[in-house]
């Protein structure tokens, strides 16, 4: 087995980079991406996901770490980690095709001895039916003889500066007790608070993909009671305050379900599920209902503009944040757009300012152009106003006065005072 690790992480996005800056503190580290642009800048010692603070990540390169887009650079390496996305298509079915080419990669390069460890969010099995058929292929070495594997799902919360990754617990696993024992040590060797060593990589699996599912299933819950309890004429958030009272109620609140992993990874379940013949009603149900909030969001805004007079068509309205959570640049998948193409449909005059995103990354995936300069001149000039990510830059702010006099203001995620605003979800 391995006495001296040398540490390929491939994929340097919102999961790897944080992985490789870690793993560098110990051992020598290469991280590896497709993308030049992206490694250029990482090398000059910036990450523009903002998940790595540039002084760590200029620490790390001084220590050793070193980013690439060579895969001959790779071949002095003898653990492989690979932290790829793992989106879905069109159809919201799993698209593995980011894995393809990373286990392609690793094939080109692993030794024998070597391991390769995955971190991508998938359903049970992908990992040794899939991923690693496609290293065998490629390097001519055979599974558990030549090369082995491990698999320790990532659990990188982005933007979150509290629950950093070398302070999350993470589960590992192996494909033999040995290799598994291997793959416990080293994430152990960087870690604060420990693993979990699951009995084997399909348990692994099947641990992450069951954490965001339940976060999903339990939003959804509290985006169905807001829609019930806004039909009634009751405030959600303060019947949520008034049932949290209770010692094991579980605080979860309505919003806008986006992201690479809540809103992605249970179509991986439910596209596994329906292989064995097991309808997952639950998990659909929940997916429908929380990639349906957007457009429910916009339709309550055209309500209450309603109520107040306010001719919808060619309205002046401003939608505050467009990332798909607070306090981070990450726009993938975001829900935000959905509000933004209902409201489209009624009028052009639609102003998106957000502080923390890219216009460029914006107008690329969405087609979306957003305001850059700052909004403090545009007062008085909107007849709605939609607070819908709850950047701390908008928080305590008197929102109204971007507003006319009888403008609408929407709350999406109960960040202002209830009295300030004519809805929120």
């Amino acid at each position: 087995m391995i006495l001296s690790p040398k540490i390929a992480v491939i994929g340097l996005g919102y999961v790897g980079l944080p992985l490789a800056r870690l793993f560098s503190m110990k051992y020598p580290t290469v991280g590896f991406d497709l993308n030049e642009e992206r490694v250029n800048m990482l090398m000059s010692g910036h990450d523009d996901t903002l998940e790595v603070d540039d002084q760590l990540l200029q620490h790390a390169l001084k220590e050793g770490l070193y980013c690439t887009c060579n895969i001959n650079d790779l071949r002095t390496c003898n653990i492989f980690v690979v932290a790829v996305p793992t989106p879905v298509d069109e159809n919201n079915r799993p698209d593995l095709m980011p894995l393809k080419k990373a286990s392609e990669t690793v094939g080109k390069v692993i030794p024998k001895g070597g391991i390769v460890i995955y971190e991508s969010t998938v359903y049970p099995g992908v990992t040794e039916e899939f991923c690693l058929p496609v290293v065998e292929k490629i390097s001519g070495l055979t599974y558990n003889k030549d090369f082995f594997a491990g698999y320790s799902p990532e659990r990188i919360n982005p933007g979150d500066k509290e629950h950093t990754v070398e302070k999350i617990k993470k589960v590992t696993s192996g494909s033999t007790p040995e290799v598994a024992d291997l793959v416990d040590h080293l994430y152990n060797s960087v870690l604060l608070n420990g693993t979990f060593k699951a009995s084997s990589i399909k348990v692994a699996e099947a641990s992450k993909i069951i954490e965001n599912s339940q976060r999903d299933v339990n939003i959804a819950f509290m985006n169905e009671i807001a829609k019930i309890f806004n039909a009634m004429g009751i405030d959600t958030h303060e019947v949520l305050e008034a049932a949290a009272s209770k010692w094991n109620f579980l605080k979860f609140t309505p919003g806008l379900v986006g992201g690479h992993c809540i809103s992605v990874d249970p179509y991986y379940l439910i596209e596994k599920a329906l292989r064995y013949g097991v309808m997952p009603h639950v998990m659909s149900a929940a997916r429908r209902l929380n990639d349906g909030m957007g457009e429910y969001v916009a339709n309550q805004v055209i309500k209450l503009m309603n109520r107040k007079g306010i001719l919808v068509k060619d309205a002046q309205i401003l939608i505050l944040g467009i990332t798909f959570k607070e306090n981070c640049p990450d726009i993938r998948n975001t829900r935000v757009v959905d509000i933004y193409k209902v409201l489209k449909t009624y009028t052009p005059n639609i102003t998106i300012f957000d502080p923390h995103a890219n216009p460029k990354e914006i107008e690329e995936e969405y087609h979306i152009n957003i305001e850059t300069e700052a909004i403090e001149s545009l007062k008085n000039k909107f007849d709605a106003i939609i607070l819908a990510v709850s950047h701390d830059e908008f928080n305590n702010k008197n929102l109204r006065k971007f507003g006319k006099e009888n403008c609408v203001v929407y709350d999406v995620k109960g960040m202002m005072n209830k009295v300030m605003v004519d809805g929120r979800l």
